[in-house]
Protein backbone atom coordinates (compact mmCIF):
# COMPACT_ATOMS: atom_id res chain seq x y z
CA UNK A 1 0.00 0.00 0.00
CA UNK A 2 1.66 3.73 -0.98
CA UNK A 3 -0.22 7.28 0.06
CA UNK A 4 -0.10 10.50 -0.22
CA UNK A 5 -1.13 13.45 1.61
CA UNK A 6 -2.04 16.33 0.39
CA UNK A 7 -3.34 19.74 2.48
CA UNK A 8 -6.14 21.52 1.72
CA UNK A 9 -8.30 24.37 2.41
CA UNK A 10 -7.87 26.45 4.93
CA UNK A 11 -8.40 24.52 7.97
CA UNK A 12 -5.41 22.63 6.93
CA UNK A 13 -7.63 19.23 6.56
CA UNK A 14 -5.14 16.44 5.34
CA UNK A 15 -6.59 14.56 2.33
CA UNK A 16 -5.13 10.78 1.67
CA UNK A 17 -5.04 9.18 -1.89
CA UNK A 18 -4.00 5.58 -1.46
CA UNK A 19 -3.11 3.16 -3.42
CA UNK A 20 -0.97 -0.23 -4.01
CA UNK A 21 0.57 -1.85 -7.38
CA UNK A 22 -2.60 -2.17 -9.32
CA UNK A 23 -3.21 1.69 -9.26
CA UNK A 24 -6.72 1.24 -7.75
CA UNK A 25 -7.05 3.79 -5.21
CA UNK A 26 -9.46 5.45 -2.74
CA UNK A 27 -9.73 8.85 -1.61
CA UNK A 28 -10.15 9.48 1.98
CA UNK A 29 -11.71 12.96 3.32
CA UNK A 30 -11.06 14.83 -0.31
CA UNK A 31 -11.19 18.55 1.40
CA UNK A 32 -10.10 20.03 -1.87
CA UNK A 33 -11.94 23.41 -1.58
CA UNK A 34 -11.31 25.57 -5.49
CA UNK A 35 -10.67 24.63 -8.73
CA UNK A 36 -6.23 25.02 -8.15
CA UNK A 37 -6.82 22.85 -5.21
CA UNK A 38 -8.91 20.00 -7.92
CA UNK A 39 -5.92 20.46 -9.90
CA UNK A 40 -3.62 19.73 -7.14
CA UNK A 41 -5.51 16.39 -6.60
CA UNK A 42 -6.03 15.72 -10.67
CA UNK A 43 -2.73 15.93 -11.13
CA UNK A 44 -1.39 13.92 -8.89
CA UNK A 45 -3.57 11.18 -9.73
CA UNK A 46 -2.40 11.62 -13.16
CA UNK A 47 1.30 11.59 -12.58
CA UNK A 48 0.68 7.93 -10.20
CA UNK A 49 -1.52 6.86 -13.70
CA UNK A 50 -4.30 5.65 -10.83
CA UNK A 51 -7.73 4.89 -11.23
CA UNK A 52 -9.98 6.12 -8.33
CA UNK A 53 -12.58 3.51 -7.58
CA UNK A 54 -14.16 5.54 -4.13
CA UNK A 55 -14.18 8.57 -2.01
CA UNK A 56 -14.51 8.07 1.42
CA UNK A 57 -14.99 9.55 4.47
CA UNK A 58 -14.11 9.01 8.34
CA UNK A 59 -16.82 11.79 8.98
CA UNK A 60 -18.89 14.44 7.93
CA UNK A 61 -17.57 18.35 8.66
CA UNK A 62 -17.18 20.56 5.80
CA UNK A 63 -13.77 20.99 5.96
CA UNK A 64 -13.07 16.92 4.80
CA UNK A 65 -16.04 17.04 2.39
CA UNK A 66 -15.28 19.38 0.35
CA UNK A 67 -13.54 17.73 -2.61
CA UNK A 68 -16.06 15.06 -3.27
CA UNK A 69 -18.52 16.19 -5.15
CA UNK A 70 -15.85 16.87 -7.75
CA UNK A 71 -14.25 13.28 -7.14
CA UNK A 72 -17.99 11.61 -7.64
CA UNK A 73 -18.23 14.16 -11.03
CA UNK A 74 -15.08 13.90 -12.35
CA UNK A 75 -14.70 9.68 -11.68
CA UNK A 76 -17.83 8.51 -11.61
CA UNK A 77 -17.00 7.25 -8.36
CA UNK A 78 -19.77 6.17 -5.39
CA UNK A 79 -19.22 8.02 -1.91
CA UNK A 80 -19.06 6.49 1.18
CA UNK A 81 -19.63 7.55 4.32
CA UNK A 82 -21.54 6.75 7.95
CA UNK A 83 -25.27 7.64 7.41
CA UNK A 84 -24.86 8.89 11.20
CA UNK A 85 -23.56 11.94 9.89
CA UNK A 86 -26.05 12.98 6.95
CA UNK A 87 -27.10 15.69 9.43
CA UNK A 88 -23.87 16.88 9.06
CA UNK A 89 -24.26 17.30 5.26
CA UNK A 90 -27.79 18.63 5.40
CA UNK A 91 -26.21 21.84 7.50
CA UNK A 92 -23.39 22.57 5.93
CA UNK A 93 -23.76 25.57 4.28
CA UNK A 94 -23.97 27.22 7.78
CA UNK A 95 -21.24 25.48 9.08
CA UNK A 96 -18.84 26.81 6.35
CA UNK A 97 -20.53 30.65 6.63
CA UNK A 98 -18.92 30.47 9.91
CA UNK A 99 -15.58 30.07 8.60
CA UNK A 100 -15.83 32.22 5.35
CA UNK A 101 -15.74 29.49 3.33
CA UNK A 102 -18.97 29.36 0.77
CA UNK A 103 -20.06 26.18 0.22
CA UNK A 104 -22.69 25.56 -2.76
CA UNK A 105 -23.31 21.39 -2.75
CA UNK A 106 -22.40 18.20 -0.49
CA UNK A 107 -22.79 14.92 -1.75
CA UNK A 108 -25.01 11.78 -1.56
CA UNK A 109 -23.90 9.26 1.02
CA UNK A 110 -24.22 6.19 -1.66
CA UNK A 111 -22.16 3.36 0.60
CA UNK A 112 -23.13 3.74 4.63
CA UNK A 113 -19.87 2.72 6.27
CA UNK A 114 -22.08 1.85 9.52
CA UNK A 115 -23.17 -1.37 7.01
CA UNK A 116 -19.93 -2.24 5.49
CA UNK A 117 -16.94 -3.15 7.61
CA UNK A 118 -14.20 -3.16 5.30
CA UNK A 119 -13.08 -1.21 2.22
CA UNK A 120 -11.17 -2.71 -0.14
CA UNK A 121 -9.27 -1.48 -3.90
CA UNK A 122 -7.01 -3.59 -5.66
CA UNK A 123 -4.58 -6.16 -3.44
CA UNK A 124 -5.49 -4.00 -0.24
CA UNK A 125 -8.01 -3.96 2.61
CA UNK A 126 -8.69 -1.05 4.70
CA UNK A 127 -10.97 -2.13 7.89
CA UNK A 128 -13.91 0.32 8.72
CA UNK A 129 -13.45 1.17 12.47
CA UNK A 130 -16.77 2.75 14.15
CA UNK A 131 -14.99 5.68 16.23
CA UNK A 132 -17.59 8.00 17.23
CA UNK A 133 -17.07 10.74 19.59
CA UNK A 134 -16.25 13.93 17.27
CA UNK A 135 -19.64 13.07 15.35
CA UNK A 136 -21.84 9.97 16.01
CA UNK A 137 -20.83 8.49 12.63
CA UNK A 138 -17.04 8.78 13.12
CA UNK A 139 -14.81 5.68 11.55
CA UNK A 140 -11.11 5.37 11.30
CA UNK A 141 -9.44 3.03 8.06
CA UNK A 142 -7.00 0.59 9.25
CA UNK A 143 -4.66 -1.43 7.38
CA UNK A 144 -3.64 -3.98 9.31
CA UNK A 145 -0.98 -5.63 6.79
CA UNK A 146 1.03 -2.66 7.17
CA UNK A 147 0.20 -1.05 10.73
CA UNK A 148 -1.21 2.02 8.89
CA UNK A 149 -4.29 3.91 10.81
CA UNK A 150 -5.96 6.99 9.17
CA UNK A 151 -7.92 8.31 12.42
CA UNK A 152 -9.64 11.31 10.69
CA UNK A 153 -10.10 13.94 13.49
CA UNK A 154 -10.49 11.19 16.42
CA UNK A 155 -7.52 11.06 17.15
CA UNK A 156 -4.40 13.59 16.58
CA UNK A 157 -0.46 13.98 17.20
CA UNK A 158 -0.90 14.89 21.43
CA UNK A 159 -4.94 15.80 20.85
CA UNK A 160 -8.19 14.82 20.32
CA UNK A 161 -10.67 15.66 18.22
CA UNK A 162 -13.34 18.66 19.54
CA UNK A 163 -16.33 17.33 21.02
CA UNK A 164 -17.68 20.46 21.41
CA UNK A 165 -19.42 20.76 18.31
CA UNK A 166 -23.09 18.92 17.56
CA UNK A 167 -22.84 15.36 17.87
CA UNK A 168 -19.39 15.72 19.74
CA UNK A 169 -19.42 13.66 22.87
CA UNK A 170 -16.09 13.35 25.27
CA UNK A 171 -16.96 10.02 26.90
CA UNK A 172 -17.62 8.47 23.56
CA UNK A 173 -14.64 9.97 21.94
CA UNK A 174 -12.66 8.59 24.59
CA UNK A 175 -14.35 4.81 24.81
CA UNK A 176 -13.03 5.13 20.98
CA UNK A 177 -9.51 5.65 21.45
CA UNK A 178 -9.02 3.63 24.23
CA UNK A 179 -11.41 0.95 23.62
CA UNK A 180 -10.51 0.64 19.62
CA UNK A 181 -7.96 2.73 18.77
CA UNK A 182 -5.19 1.72 21.10
CA UNK A 183 -5.58 -2.05 21.17
CA UNK A 184 -4.23 -2.02 17.81
CA UNK A 185 -0.63 -1.77 19.17
CA UNK A 186 1.89 0.87 19.85
CA UNK A 187 3.58 0.17 16.80
CA UNK A 188 0.72 1.54 14.32
CA UNK A 189 1.57 4.64 12.35
CA UNK A 190 -1.73 6.85 12.81
CA UNK A 191 -2.61 9.50 9.82
CA UNK A 192 -4.84 11.87 11.27
CA UNK A 193 -7.12 14.52 9.48
CA UNK A 194 -4.90 17.75 10.56
CA UNK A 195 -1.22 18.37 11.10
CA UNK A 196 1.52 15.65 11.65
CA UNK A 197 1.49 11.73 11.86
CA UNK A 198 2.02 10.23 15.05
CA UNK A 199 2.11 6.29 16.35
CA UNK A 200 0.03 5.11 18.96
CA UNK A 201 2.68 4.25 21.04
CA UNK A 202 3.14 7.79 21.35
CA UNK A 203 -0.35 8.54 21.96
CA UNK A 204 -0.31 6.51 24.87
CA UNK A 205 2.67 8.15 26.40
CA UNK A 206 2.65 11.72 25.64
CA UNK A 207 -1.17 12.20 24.59
CA UNK A 208 -1.90 14.48 27.75
CA UNK A 209 -5.78 13.55 27.10
CA UNK A 210 -5.49 9.55 26.92
CA UNK A 211 -2.68 9.94 29.49
CA UNK A 212 -4.80 11.74 32.44
CA UNK A 213 -7.62 8.66 31.47
CA UNK A 214 -5.20 5.65 31.40
CA UNK A 215 -3.46 7.02 34.93
CA UNK A 216 -7.33 7.78 36.59
CA UNK A 217 -6.80 11.39 36.57
CA UNK A 218 -9.93 11.77 34.77
CA UNK A 219 -13.07 9.44 34.53
CA UNK A 220 -15.48 9.32 31.76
Amino acid sequence: MKFVTLQFNPIGENTYVVWDDTNECVIIDAGNSNPAEDAVLDNLIAEKGLTPVMAVNTHGHFDHVLGVCHLVRRYGIPFAMSKKDQYLLDGQLAAGSVFGMPIKEMPAVEIDLDATPEITFGNTTLRVLKTPGHTPGGVAFYNEAEKVLFTGDTLFRESIGRTDLEGGDYPTLMRSILGVLLPLGDEVALYPGHAEESTLGHEAMYNPFVVEVLQEQVKF
